[in-house]
């Protein structure tokens, strides 16, 4: 898809654009990267964490690979005046938040405090609680509005792109969309017995929860990882996939209010399932504390301790990532099925970036959703959004410029029930 016009059309010129990421692990620095290597629209970028080492370490990789000089930082993202006073000193434009989701909703009051526009990649979760809604974050729309400030939510890659692809749809494909199933494979080895490719315990929260699927206007409850079956992934082949719940889900299904069903299909291999029953079975994907030694240990937070952390499997990755959505519904009354998805490749990644394909699959639509909102007028408006509530066409040319270029299929066979 050439977007050659459209970006001339509707992009705004360029000024100073400040912005702060706020997290310091795999996907944190594929943001910073990549805002480095656009920094003709990311003129001044801040890199902070809990620990600035993390962050140092960061910045030094960008000065070599890329050239480009950025700030580091500490702040503890759970103390809204600690938020608060970096922001005052920084001055962005806009704030990345790629910390832990638990940390959404401080840094969103931060961001209404010091007037900066807030963009992130998971919705909020409270941290005694595995349960991840868009609640707590919608119900601050009318703030965001009559601050004149934007807030845009989920932007990676499932949730994010996975919303634009479905957006996208929507808008140049169906007149009416019915069956939507995002179906998301990791076929890459990193050669570890058992890790997880992004934050542990977010992760592990997420899949031993039970699943959910969008049926007939209700949701669907079923035991954790009860229904799987192979499915072919272009240029992998069949893996075995599992329905589990996913949080755009919560937001597609409002925001479409045609589709009779709605799923989220994830990969896992037979050596991961193991590992995680046994994990379970002993307690230590458990969130409640225990007493060690006299202390209180939450096992789930030992545990990411002693796991490798997702930003060193990169190295010796190998192995693609394939993420799409499979649509069928109507258009011009005739029934329709369409499947848009993209393939990312381990290693390319590893070297562009230093980091593997997980990470970069997130970190580069937080990058240009930022992009979008500094530059684009169509992606800057007040309020809290979705970014399936947005204009998906700049997003998808942006997609194919900075490193996830997607791919599309008309009316083939989808390997799905209807």
């Amino acid at each position: 898809m050439n977007g050659s016009s459209y970006l001339c059309r509707k992009f705004k010129p360029i000024k100073m654009s400040k912005v702060l990421i706020i997290g310091a692990g795999g996907v944190g620095s594929v943001v910073a990267h990549k805002c480095a290597l656009n920094s003709n629209v990311f003129t001044e970028i801040m890199l902070a964490s809990r620990t600035k080492a993390k962050c140092d370490k960061i910045a030094a990789e960008i000065k070599e690979m890329h050239g480009v000089e950025i700030q580091t930082a500490q702040v503890d993202a759970d103390i809204v005046a600690e938020t608060v006073l970096l922001i005052k000193r920084f001055q962005p434009k806009v704030l990345i938040n790629v910390a832990l989701p638990y940390q959404d909703l401080t840094i969103m009051d931060a961001c209404l405090e010091t007037g900066v526009h807030y963009l992130d990649t998971a919705n909020y979760e409270p941290k005694d609680v595995a349960k991840f809604e868009y609640s707590w974050q919608w119900a601050y729309q009318e703030r965001f509005k009559e601050a004149g400030l934007m807030a845009v939510l989920g932007c990676g890659f499932d949730p994010g792109a996975t919303q634009v692809f479905t957006a996208f749809a929507a808008k140049h494909q169906f007149d009416e969309m019915h069956y939507l199933d995002i179906i998301d494979c990791n076929a890459g080895d990193h050669g570890k017995a058992f890790a997880t490719n992004f934050n542990p315990e977010i992760n592990i929260r997420e899949i031993t929860q039970p699943g959910r699927y969008w049926e007939n206007g209700e949701w669907v409850e079923i035991p954790a990882m009860s229904i799987h079956k192979p499915i072919d992934y272009p240029g992998i082949g069949p893996k075995e996939s599992y329905v589990l719940y996913h949080e755009e889900l919560e937001s597609l299904v409002k925001n479409f209010p045609t589709l009779k069903r709605a799923r989220f299909w994830m990969t896992f291999g037979q050596a991961y399932i193991t590992h995680l029953n046994v994990l379970e079975n002993v307690g230590m994907t458990s969130i409640k504390p225990i007493k060690f030694n006299g202390i209180d240990i939450v096992p789930l937070e030992f545990l990411k301790a002693v796991l490798p952390a997702p930003d060193t499997l990169g190295e010796n990755y190998s192995g693609q990532t394939s993420i799409g959505c499979q649509i069928k519904g109507i258009k011009d009354g005739e029934e329709k099925t369409y499947y848009v998805w993209n393939n990312c490749d381990h290693a390319e990644c590893y070297r562009e970036v230093r980091a593997q394909a997980v990470s970069y699959t997130t970190g580069v639509p937080a990058m240009i959703g930022a992009m979008l909102m500094l530059t684009n007028d169509e992606w800057m408006k007040p309020g809290v959004y979705n970014v399936e509530e947005l204009n998906p066409d700049p997003f998808m040319e942006l997609l194919n410029v900075h490193g996830l270029p997607w791919h599309e299929a008309v009316n083939i066979e989808l390997p799905h029930e209807y």
